[in-house]
């Protein structure tokens, strides 16, 4: 003990002694006074740097000189020089917007890892035009929607059909978007309580190897961050063909004067559709926001944020190929046009970020989500109930409690620079009515097959420090620890007899960065992570195998052969356990192997000149189940090649437009690959111009108009007509053109 207090005085005597040869700082936006999270601060002549935390704040330590240069960069704001003394007062750097120069990007390493680069290139260079934008972001995913507008939209990435969000963790200002023991399936993710127009940043990691990211993350993991304060007042209105409309407004409540501390701001949407299908589609859908930020200092500040939005719609659901064919119904029309669903969520976030001494930052988070959920749906139409139809409801009412902690430093440790994180989370989702039944029309209810609630309680902690071991040779460590307790009160029994089963398990990840040359660097990554298993297939299962791990490694290689072009390419595998899988369609629980998946991904930014920028993005998956017979390793509808790319165009004179592409190879649809989902090939283009006070724009989705499959099935059904089933691919029609207007006015 009395070691451990000694060692105690002198680590705070040396901390002491070196104050004097610190340096700190805050970079915020000129015209906002907002923070610049992620802005870059390097002493200019040495490979030193630090990365802005959360409120603008970086710091440097065991500097020897008496003075020292500070190069200040953020992609998408002019670099600031400024000669400061070292040992001084924490100072505020303020950077200037201007457009983005791609000659003046670095190669560094950072604590977000290998996509940061290419993310902060994206997200300045190419703005958020509609809702199915808000993913795409991520290189190689794609999305499908198959229900009508208001059902989570179904995320491919890496070789994975991730369903809903099984394998990809999704989160909105640290709120977690993936609905575990969610009643139509694990890991459910509905991202339509999200405002794109209110998105500031996206940030994403593919592969498992962030450890403040547990369950879902086993392809990766996307944040989103809205604005924390709106610079002017603003009016959108948007029509479409197809009886689309839409409006959006966002005022200012607080903040009118330059840099106040006190913003707050409020912005509410309304849309509405009937949709191309031939049974109107009678969607509609409203959000609304509110944000309060007070930074009662330039080292604490409060945010509090409340959002609701609500959601209703029909569906004409997936079409078989031979219903078509026959001339039974047209491409866009329904078997059973009774499907559709209604939904809602509504949150309260508060957080609080505070400097401790002049190098960590505390980041305090506690939130509660209200979400309801009723969703019909007829993938088999007259299969299994050649009467009434094979109709089914999903429902459930759940309410999440949360709270999650962070502390970031920069320090010395063994005599080497780096920075240091420690984070816990808890949370707990109550599930009330989680249930499914077959239903007639959307009316009566013919069977319950499953009604119960669900407790489930996650337990988090991770650590992660990275060393600096060379200035161009960086080390990051991390473990994660998650512990889960998952209960279950089946309701079609008539006994009160909650099950319940606990269980933990570690991920430990590792990443080395070296910076080759100033345009060349190679990141090595390792790493385990999970997704959790549905309560319902834990208790079946009376708690075996019901943790799945991921275990995934990757080589990354960015560089900047020209100053001009900005390259990554990674070369990845990724394998995962036995796993048990929940089927919410049915009530049943199916067991799957081991998979293994192997990959490849090419992603190039390139500036033609300072109004243009292209991108390109492939990427190459090979999935295979290992368990399988030969022949049958394929796994249904894993994407093997996907790209994207495309021109955008940002003139002086207020004239912005883009052309963007995207494709998706045909794939297997079965085990056997003896049935194949369609690839498709599509443009989508849009043109604008911006007046001081108003912005006309144009968008056009599917330009060529072509003919192609958005989600696609391989399904068994029967029709009402039929004496026996068919397997066949089963699909939902793909937007054909769709063309947009909107104005939007500012004040």
């Amino acid at each position: 003990m009395k070691n451990i207090v000694l060692l105690f005085c002198l680590l705070l005597a040396a901390h002491l002694l070196g104050a004097h040869s610190t340096l700190s700082g805050v970079i915020v936006d000129t015209d906002s006074g907002q923070p610049l999270p992620g802005a870059l601060a390097a002493l200019e002549g040495s490979s030193r740097y630090s990365v802005a935390d959360n409120l603008g704040h970086f710091s440097f330590e065991n500097l020897s000189e008496d003075t020292v240069t500070l190069l200040l960069t953020y992609i998408g704001y002019k670099p600031l020089r400024a000669r400061v003394a070292v040992g001084q007062a924490m100072q505020r750097y303020e950077l200037e917007i201007q457009a983005l120069d791609l000659p003046a990007v670095e190669i560094r390493p950072a604590l977000s890892g290998n996509a940061s680069l290419l993310n902060q290139v994206d997200i300045h260079n190419r703005p958020i035009r509609n809702a199915q934008e808000v993913l795409r972001f991520v290189p190689g995913l794609f999305i499908a929607q198959h229900a009508g507008g208001g059902k989570a939209e179904q995320i491919f990435l890496r070789g994975f059909d991730i369903d809903h969000g099984t394998d990809l963790a999704l989160s909105v200002d640290g709120l977690p978007v993936n609905m575990v023991s969610h009643a139509h399936g694990q890991g459910y993710a509905d991202l339509h309580f999200l405002i794109p127009e209110l998105i500031e940043q996206v940030s994403y990691q593919k592969g498992p190897y962030d450890p403040a990211i547990g369950n879902f993350s086993t392809a990766g993991a996307v944040r989103f961050q809205t604005l924390n304060a709106l610079d002017r007042n603003f009016l959108k209105l948007e029509a479409g063909q197809f009886d689309s409309y839409r409006a959006l407004a966002g005022i200012r409540l607080l903040g009118q004067a330059e840099n106040s501390p006190q913003q707050a701001y409020v912005a509410s949407s309304y849309q509405f559709t009937d949709g191309y299908f031939d049974a109107p589609q009678n969607f509609y859908r409203f959000n609304v926001l509110a944000k309060y930020q007070n930074k009662v200092s330039e080292t604490q500040l409060w945010r509090l944020t409340a959002s609701a939005f609500t959601s209703e719609w029909d569906a004409s659901g997936q079409i078989p190929e031979r219903g078509i064919s026959s001339g039974l119904i047209s491409r866009f029309g329904a078997i059973d046009n009774t499907e559709g669903g209604q939904t809602s969520r509504n949150d309260i976030n508060l957080e609080h970020f505070k400097v401790v001494g002049r190098e960590a930052l505390l980041k305090t988070q506690a939130y509660y989500t209200r979400y309801n959920f009723e969703l019909y749906s007829n993938f088999t139409f007259f299969d299994r109930d050649p009467v009434n139809g094979d109709q089914i409801r999903q429902k459930e009412s759940r309410q999440i409690v949360g709270l999650n902690t962070t502390l970031q430093s920069e320090e010395e440790w063994l005599g080497l620079p780096g920075e240091s994180e420690v984070g816990l989370s808890l949370r707990m989702d109550a599930i009330d009515g989680d249930e499914l039944s077959y239903t007639a029309n959307r009316s009566t209810t013919l069977q319950q097959v499953s009604l119960g609630d669900v407790r489930e309680l996650n337990f988090g902690a991770f650590a992660r420090r990275n060393f600096h071991l060379t200035e161009v040779l960086h080390l990051s460590a991390g473990l994660r620890m998650d512990a889960f307790r998952f209960q279950y009160e089946d309701k079609t029994q008539a006994a009160y007899e909650p099950l319940s089963v606990t269980k933990a398990l570690v991920s430990p990840k590792l990443s080395l960065f070296y910076r080759i040359s100033p345009n060349l660097q190679a990141n090595l990554q390792s790493g385990f992570s999970f997704h959790s298993n549905d309560t319902r297939v834990v208790l079946a299962q009376e708690g075996r195998d019901i943790l799945p791990r991921a275990f995934g490694n990757e080589l990354n290689l960015i560089l900047k052969p020209f100053p001009r072009l900005l390259a990554q390419i990674g070369f990845w595998r990724l394998h995962l356990d036995q796993e048990f899988v929940y089927v919410g369609d049915e009530g049943i629980v199916e067991p799957s192997g081991e998979t293994r998946r192997l990959g490849i991904d090419l992603s190039t930014r390139l500036q033609l000149a300072r109004w243009l920028h292209a991108d390109f993005d492939i990427n190459y998956a090979m999935p295979r189940a290992l368990d399988a017979p030969e022949g049958e390793a394929y796994i249904p509808l894993a994407p093997i090649l996907t790209s994207t790319g495309g021109l955008e165009v940002n003139l002086s004179k207020g004239w912005s437009g883009s052309a963007r592409y995207r494709y998706l190879a045909a794939r297997p649809a079965n085990e056997d690959n003896s049935l194949r989902a369609d690839g498709y090939f599509l443009v989508d283009a849009a043109l604008n111009y911006a007046f001081p006070k108003l912005e006309l724009g144009i968008g056009v989705q599917n330009l060529l108009n072509s003919e192609w499959k958005e989600a696609q099935f391989g399904t068994t059904s029967r029709l009402a007509e039929e004496p026996d089933s068919v397997t066949e691919i089963h699909f939902t029609p793909g937007t054909p053109f769709f063309l947009n207007g909107q104005v939007r006015f500012f004040f």
